[in-house]
């Protein structure tokens, strides 16, 4: 497991002063601030972040480091990240998506189906994205405990009981 966790992104560039439009992946959208400062993926530039304000889907905040709009354009897609000794640790049940990215995934009876490429969520729950040599195209698994009964973290492993005819 690596030791960043994607915890938010910069959308752009917000107003003329160097403030950047930021969305946040945590559960409580404010608590990005509470991690700064936040790093890239690689964890050598460091960015500490102050919110100023809510705006439509995310916040508008200011980045250490990034004084003029057009600074503010040009990390424009910069994934941010936290420490996960910084994060909040979880219930049993709960995973960070990061956490989820690589894994193996198998059937019930022990079949290899693929491994997940990524989570989405399109409103309703989580989605892992499973990419495999068996598959054609990339397939969408619920990640539901009927779906999904079993994470493995430590075996690098996930279990899936799929619903009939997915793949």
């Amino acid at each position: 497991m690596s030791d960043l966790v994607c915890v938010g992104a910069v959308a752009g560039s917000f107003g003329v002063r160097g403030e950047v439009r930021l969305k946040s992946f945590c559960a409580v959208p404010e608590d990005i601030e509470a991690y700064s400062p936040l790093t890239d993926e690689t964890g050598k530039d460091s960015y500490p972040v102050i919110l100023t304000r809510a705006v439509k889907n995310g916040f508008a905040a200011r980045l250490g480091g990034i004084e003029t709009k057009e600074q503010a354009d040009a990390i424009k897609g910069l994934r941010l990240y936290a420490r996960r000794d910084q994060l909040p640790s979880l219930p049993d049940d709960e995973y960070y998506h990061a956490d989820l990215i690589g894994l193996e995934v198998y059937d019930t009876g022990g079949t290899p189906i693929g491994q997940v490429k990524a989570v989405q969520n399109h409103g309703a729950s989580d989605l892992l994205e499973i990419q495999g040599p068996g598959l054609k195209s990339t397939v969408l698994l619920p990640f539901t405990l009927a779906a999904v009964p079993t994470v493995d973290l430590s075996k690098g492993r996930i279990i899936a009981d799929p619903p009939e005819g997915l793949f």
